[in-house]
């Protein structure tokens, strides 16, 4: 959702990297293409006005004028100042602890995706240990009830829906009686939805006020779209001075609206983003991180969302068995391939998790390919290979490739594509079992150093080196040269013993050993001559 704003406040950093001290006019130019960069977004004006404001006051202190690099500083009072308009801390769920069941109540707009929610929500806290109750409040919208059982049958979790619905009972009751409900059959946390409308209007408020005051919820989440922009932050006011709530929760987050509504509500409302839906799955939901969620527009990335999702994702099992199998002796094969990819594709869509990656966001132009779909037809592919050919890509002939190319629905270029990347991975993995990391210098590997190649070129450079040339001049020129090292050598006391290799005390970088064992006083080698036979 942010991706517009992070390429333009990376572009801005961009420059400003390049520069010593920072001047008035730098500060005030690099002020001017962030206020910009907001009002694209669509975040609220007074909300860019005072962001502005705190950062040229920072930029202008002491902090960065007399810090080493004044335009990493720069940097950080940005995404120090993002994460204070985002929220600052984490606002996590306040749970009863006198009188449990804790009871959280769901208002918003018809059609921002607040049954949805609900579900997300149930499942999240039934993923934290809790017994989680959803409740059928909106009777009004046709099959709201019927949609709040589909979605709770779907995240496992217990819905109460003792009214049809379609216009039909009273709201109020419902929800004074599903706490009740709660007590009796042990659920700790309550989630009732209410009913949404097309605009806020008086009865909206009230039945909402109605349902407040019956149940006393512990937490009232205001659900706003978040693709809706600016009228999203209008309508969280209004419904705040008409009925109050604790906090936000933002769904549709990975649409591609410029965002400006996560960005204005909690500094106009002066209520904190609580909770993101971030996709359609019921597992794309999570408490919202404004420290996280700042690093990410900035193109810093968010690791530890990425390594908390993989903790959840992934079994201790899994992740052993895979650490087993890429340090064992076997090669790599197409099975431990597909496994792979299987284990990858459960932390979500590829896109989301390449933007948790810092830098990510200035390579889309190279990245910008990849797609699930590619996934699915790399899977077909090598599921239409007998299980000789997965463990031995070498045997895929050209008919075997045909073949594998007619039984999964794709071209024999595609076949031939995968296969040459998956040697040039398995060569990458043997290189890492041996010790080596591809492509850094001075570790064995594909462009590093200290090969055997390498030294046998450098040996052959060296041989070469004292070779006499076959121009007269020059190899007169050679020979004049010697005889001045010979000359040379004599003035200083004679010709140098020969030197023991490196390690055995004969060789820089080797330890010295004591006299008469290639130490100091080393005598010369070449008066020593092997017994005959």
């Amino acid at each position: 959702m942010f991706e517009t704003l992070s390429d333009r406040l990376t572009s801005v950093f961009t420059s400003l990297r390049g520069k010593g001290r920072l001047s008035e006019e730098d500060i005030n130019s690099t002020a001017r293409e962030i206020r910009l960069a907001l009002l694209e977004a669509d975040v609220a004006l007074p909300v860019v006005r005072d962001f502005i404001a705190r950062v040229k006051e920072r930029a202008r202190g002491e902090e960065v004028s007399r810090a080493l690099n004044p335009a990493q500083q720069v940097i950080k009072i940005v995404n120090e100042e993002l994460v204070e308009i985002l929220g600052g801390e984490t606002r996590e769920i306040r749970f009863a602890t006198k009188a449990p069941p804790t009871v959280i109540m769901l208002a918003g707009l018809q059609g921002t995706g607040k049954t949805t929610l609900a579900g997300k929500l149930g499942m999240w806290l039934a993923g934290e240990r809790n017994t989680p109750l959803l409740v059928a409040a909106d009777l009004q919208r046709p099959n709201a009830v019927t949609q709040l059982q589909v979605v709770g049958e779907r995240a496992s979790v217990p819905v109460f829906a003792p009214q049809p619905g379609n216009g039909v009972g009273d709201p109020v009751e419902v929800a004074r009686e599903s706490v009740e409900h709660a007590r009796r059959n042990n659920h700790n946390v309550v989630i009732i939805d209410t009913a949404g409308r097309l605009g806020v209007d008086s009865e909206m408020m009230q039945q909402a006020a109605d349902i407040r005051d019956a149940v006393e919820p512990n937490e009232i989440l205001f659900v706003v779209d978040a693709m809706i922009g600016q009228d999203a932050v209008n309508t969280a006011q209004a419904f705040l001075d008409g009925v109050g709530y604790d906090a936000v929760a933002l769904t549709k987050l990975d649409g591609d609206a410029r965002g400006g509504a996560a960005l204005s509500i909690r500094h106009v409302t002066d209520r904190p983003i609580m909770f993101a839906s971030t996709g359609e799955k019921l597992e794309d939901f999570d408490l919202f991180h404004p420290d996280r969620m700042a690093s990410r527009i900035l193109d810093m990335g968010d690791m530890l969302t990425l390594i908390e999702q993989a903790q959840k994702t992934f079994e201790e099992s899994e992740v052993e068995k895979m650490a087993s199998t890429l340090a064992s002796e076997d090669d790599f094969t197409l099975d431990d391939f597909l496994q792979q990819m299987s284990m990858v594709r459960k932390m979500g869509p590829i896109s989301n998790l390449l933007g948790m990656m810092p830098g990510m966001g200035q390579m889309k132009d190279q990245i910008g390919d990849v797609d699930d779909k590619d996934l699915d037809r790399i899977t077909a592919i090598i599921q239409s290979m007998t299980p000789a050919e997965r463990a031995n890509p070498k045997i895929i002939n050209g008919s075997r490739r045909l073949r594998i190319a007619n039984g999964s629905g794709t071209q024999v270029s595609d076949v031939n594509g995968l296969v040459t990347r998956f040697f040039e991975a398995q060569k990458m993995m043997r290189q890492m079992k041996n010790g080596g990391m591809p492509g850094m210098p001075g570790m064995p590997g594909q462009g590093g150093g200290g090969g055997k190649k390498k030294a046998k070129a450098q040996g052959k450079k060296a041989k070469k080196g004292k070779q006499r040339s076959g121009n007269p001049m020059k190899a007169k020129q050679q020979e004049a040269e010697k005889a001045a090292e010979r000359e040379r050598r004599r003035e200083q006391g004679g010709e140098q013993p020969q030197q023991l290799p490196p390690g055995l005390g004969g060789g820089a970088g080797g330890p010295q050993l004591p006299p008469g064992l290639g130490g100091s006083n080393t005598p010369n080698v070449s008066d020593f001559k092997l017994p005959k036979q």
